[in-house]
């Protein structure tokens, strides 16, 4: 596939929106390990006679606090109901991601999905990945595996959602003054190798992070970081 430059001054068609359904973590995943943070709160304070009587909240939380790795406006609330809340405002922009070598930067780049609130994340390649980055965030984020490339590139075609490839390839455009579209899916590659032969051949644009001293790459898990704050910077 030929890879059109995201020129600035392009004009980018919006697609129609696809009812993509949203997959969950299949049950061969391994464990997501218990969530630790240190802006925790304790029980709600006055005791029972004191708790909120909205649906949302967790009443095993409310009697023993809640130290959870969420901001302050989901304390106390159930987990099902922190989904379903960040459902009704995800934003547009997919998140991709190559797994052939069980990348380590994976679950890092699934926490970064969830603070910058991208629709679903795409694992392609082998199903299972190193949870540990992820912080738990991965139970209120929708991620979904695709079996390799070509099933991926098939799924985003059905959606309408152009592929934007993230890597330092020849022919690649400045994120910065790159058109970005506003839903797409931004994919990303493995740590060392960065995406695949395949993955650069279906994207319809690539683009790549300026860098000013001496290494050619930065990290994959920060590179994904950087990007979503990019899109959000021009959409949120």
């Amino acid at each position: 596939m030929e890879h059109t430059p995201l020129n600035p001054d392009a004009r980018t068609a919006e697609p129609e929106a696809g009812a993509a359904e949203h997959a969950i973590e299949p049950s061969d995943q391994p464990a997501a390990s218990p969530e630790h943070t240190t802006h925790g709160v304790g029980p709600w304070p006055g005791g029972q006679d004191e708790w909120p009587e909205e649906p949302w909240f967790d009443p095993e939380l409310l009697a023993t606090g809640d130290t959870r790795n969420v901001i302050d406006r989901y304390r106390y609330w159930r987990m099902d109901a922190i989904v379903a809340d960040l459902d009704t405002k995800r934003h547009p922009f997919h998140v991709a991601i190559e797994n052939w070598q069980h990348d380590m930067n994976i679950g890092s780049i699934v926490r970064s999905a969830n603070a910058f609130l991208a629709d679903t994340v795409h694992i392609i390649g082998r199903r299972r990945w190193n949870k540990r980055g992820a912080m738990v965030t991965d139970r209120y984020q929708h991620v979904v595996h695709h079996e390799d490339v070509e099933t991926f590139v098939a799924w985003a075609a059905a959606e309408g959602l152009p592929v934007i490839a993230v890597d330092n390839v020849e022919g690649a455009v400045p994120v910065d003054t790159a058109a970005l579209p506003e839903r797409c899916v931004l994919l990303f590659g493995q740590e060392g190798p960065g995406l695949s032969d395949d993955a650069v051949a279906a994207a319809s644009g690539i683009v790549e992070i300026t860098q000013y001293g001496s290494t050619r790459s930065i990290n994959a898990s920060a590179a994904a970081a950087v990007v979503m704050y990019e899109w959000c910077r021009r959409y949120a």
